[in-house]
């Protein structure tokens, strides 16, 4: 009976320490931040990227700032009008000659308005 009593109290112990542990945890998030996307469109533009790694940043929508989440759908729709994912494999760019061009321009203007906005977030700090 000692034995039982013993098993029982560990069992106890561990499944309520993981329930307390699950209730007070929270969920992981990934928040997509200016430089995850210029990262991505710079490997897109150098032929260094994934089918898989552009749909799981692409794909995700941003929450948490409208004018991320818009370049976000306009890169989606780039690939709509200018991807082929199966020239990925033969060592060929995954956006075809205009939408290179197109996610060039879409980077730059990213670029730009990420200093632009660091710009005034400091002057706003000192």
């Amino acid at each position: 009976m000692a034995l039982f009593l013993l098993i029982f109290a560990v069992c106890t112990l561990i499944i309520g320490g993981m329930l307390l542990i699950l209730l007070f945890s929270r969920t992981a998030r990934y928040r997509t931040e200016p430089e995850h996307l210029l990262e991505l469109f710079d490997k897109a533009l150098e032929n260094r990227l994934s089918q898989h790694e552009w749909d799981t940043i692409i794909n995700y929508p941003i929450r948490h700032d409208d004018y991320l989440d818009g370049v976000r759908r306009r890169a989606h729709r780039l690939m709509e009008a200018h991807g082929r994912a199966w020239r990925i494999p033969q060592g060929k760019p995954l956006l075809d000659a205009t939408g290179q061009e197109e996610l060039a321009a879409l980077r730059d203007h990213l670029a730009a308005h990420t200093r632009l906005r660091n710009q005034r977030r400091d002057q706003d700090e000192s």
